[in-house]
């Protein structure tokens, strides 16, 4: 488990907006410490970049108040943050088990999901990856392994407890350990530039709303965190945020789209 924080003090004050989402005078934020397409850590100093970082700090300018960044190890632990109150908001990819335990924003980006198979691989597109002898690889609780766990029929799923090393998984693919490995689209690609023998499927297999999350039943949390990405979703704020992270397979969401 990653234990780091980034705390800054924001100085610059906006008019206070509704709703009490920074009750402890800090505006708390938890996220998938694993997940590029939240944010990244850097090894060295502990700070985070990417949208969660972006996100978090505009909308703790508009507050007024300090924030804190924890990177957290998996979806679980995002989820238990929010429920016991070590954290006001998290950041997680839709999913409706997931929504059954915290409530969730309107997505502020659509992040695409896609298979690694080896290059010389006969699995040419994602509807290939569900037949009789294909073992596929993802990692337990992502978006990725729910949805291959629910909806592969003829394939093995391979549940790993967490994300192998770019290298160790290009070499579990190209032995023939996994014929396939499921994840979203910036892991792949970032996994494919380990080795020329590694190749991402060109279609999505899912695409899934990243959003923030509050604990269940908060409703003035939630219409506030919704406002203000209602805002910065119109003003080009998060399209900046994205364009800056350089993220494949990630795409802005529309103002007022909604969770299925």
């Amino acid at each position: 488990m990653i234990h780091v924080k980034t705390l800054l003090a924001v100085t610059a004050a906006m008019p206070l907006l509704g709703g009490d989402i920074a009750p402890t005078g800090t505006l708390r934020a938890s996220f998938l410490a694993t997940n590029p397409v939240q944010g990244r850590v850097d090894p060295r100093t502990g700070a985070v970049t990417g949208p969660v970082a972006d996100l978090v700090r505009e909308l703790a300018r508009r507050r007024g108040v300090p924030f804190e960044i924890t990177p957290v190890p998996d979806a679980a632990a995002v989820i238990d943050s929010v429920k016991t109150h070590k954290a006001d908001i998290g950041f997680l990819a839709y999913e409706a088990a997931r929504a059954a335990q915290v409530d969730f924003s309107a997505p502020y980006a659509l992040m695409a999901s896609a298979y690694a198979v080896r290059d010389d691989s006969a699995i040419r597109k994602s509807a290939d990856v569900d037949r009789a002898g294909v073992q596929i690889g993802a990692v337990k609780g992502q978006s990725q392994e729910v949805f291959v766990s629910r909806e592969i029929k003829n394939a093995r799923v391979k549940v790993m407890q967490e994300m192998p090393p770019n290298d160790a998984l290009a070499g579990m693919l190209i032995r023939g350990d996994l014929d396939a490995f499921a994840a979203n689209r910036q892991r792949m690609d970032e996994l494919a530039r380990t080795s020329p023998r590694i190749r991402i499927l060109p279609d999505n297999f899912l695409i899934v709303g990243q959003a923030i999350v509050v604990e269940k039943g908060d409703r003035s949390k939630l219409d506030e965190l919704n406002a203000f990405l209602k805002d910065v979703l119109a003003s080009g704020f998060v399209k900046a945020s994205l364009d800056r992270a350089n993220l494949a397979g990630v795409d802005v969401a529309s103002a007022g789209t909604r969770q299925d």
